[in-house]
């Protein structure tokens, strides 16, 4: 798949998986989880960014759990409309842009946030654009957050098949989040299964 494909894909993308799609099923135990990571490990003003935030259920579940300091990122521009719909205290007071990330990471000064996370986002960037994790890593002063999807074992760990497509539509690509970020530095701190991803911790050197 071509690069301008996949991201043309998700920045007009309607119907499932759409910013609509993701604001109707709203917060769940990935909301959760993140919310209670950050309740222990981040002050209540901590700088926190969402890459793919789509129309921001994760945002605004935290935002309703006290956290206001709040940047989200993502690729289609229907998601902040949405979002001004389904969340409007969420809209109203923190800070978005519409773009993809490997335009916008690498235009940002060192250790802008205090913590950053993706939600099923890092898991469809292309092999050639892997470097965009460096640049996620950049960024992050503190708290490094993925839950993303590594496989369909049991406990969500890597299958022979390093690549799926979905509804074969747009890739998935399964990858060791643990060694990626490990190896710019990361400390690993704590990994939760859920139904769908792993939801793994890292702390910035």
């Amino acid at each position: 798949m071509e690069l301008d494909d996949n991201h043309r894909g998700w920045a007009e993308r309607s119907g499932e998986f759409s910013p609509t799609y993701y604001a109707q099923i709203g917060a769940n135990e990935v909301s959760e989880t993140l919310s209670t990571i950050f309740d222990y490990y981040a002050s209540a003003d901590a700088a926190i960014l969402e890459v793919g935030c789509s129309s921001g259920r994760h945002l605004a579940h935290l935002h309703d759990n006290g956290f206001e300091n709040l940047t989200g990122i993502d690729i289609n521009d229907e998601s902040f409309s949405v979002m001004a719909e389904q969340y409007p205290q969420l809209a109203a007071t923190g800070t978005f842009q519409t773009g993809a990330i490997e335009k916008i990471l690498p235009e940002l000064p060192d250790n802008t946030f205090d913590a950053v996370y993706s939600v099923e986002t890092l898991q469809h960037v292309l092999p050639e654009n892997a470097w965009v994790f460096e640049e996620l890593a950049r960024v992050t002063s503190n708290l490094l957050i993925t839950a993303e999807n590594e496989g369909n074992s049991p406990q969500r760990g890597q299958s022979d098949t390093e690549v799926s497509y979905v509804h074969d539509d747009f890739p998935l690509y399964y990858r060791n989040w643990k060694g990626i970020f490990s190896d710019l530095g990361f400390t690993h701190l704590l990994c939760e299964p859920g139904k769908r991803n792993m939801i793994r911790l890292f702390r910035s050197p």
